[in-house]
């Protein structure tokens, strides 16, 4: 069975989409920690990120320093943190989050919520300074 994401990948389930490569994309995470929470995963299904073969695990790392430049100008924040879990969705995924302090990074804190137009704001900002 399809997991979530791989869903988002085909479009049978929308995402706010921030950036998009033939093998990455990332999107805005719709349970974020933090204003600007954005999650990056390969399009190919993986479940478990150290089963990646090097060239794509690398090249999800180097799709995210991408990803993660345009938050930080796009974000007030002291840097964007990154976190693998993978317990949640067996799909690889990253969690580029912007950070001021450690606890902003605690997913056990509650999820914070915003409308759609909130949502399409931040994903346009971030959009807007990829390189």
């Amino acid at each position: 069975m399809a997991s979530i994401f791989s869903k988002i990948v085909s479009g049978e389930i929308p995402a706010y989409k921030i950036a998009e490569t033939e093998d990455y994309l990332a999107f805005l995470d719709v349970f974020p920690i933090k204003r600007g929470h954005v999650l990056v995963i390969p399009k190919k299904e993986v479940d478990y990120i150290f089963e990646m073969d090097d060239e794509a695990l690398a090249g999800l790392h180097l799709f995210a320093k991408i990803v993660a430049g345009a938050m930080k100008k796009s974000i007030t924040c002291k840097r964007i943190g990154m976190a693998v879990i993978g317990l949640e969705v067996p799909h690889v995924h990253i969690h580029l989050v912007p950070l001021d302090s450690v606890s902003d990074i605690d997913f056990s804190q509650p999820k914070l919520q915003f409308t759609p137009e909130e949502f399409e704001s931040v994903a346009a900002s971030i959009r807007k300074n990829l390189i």
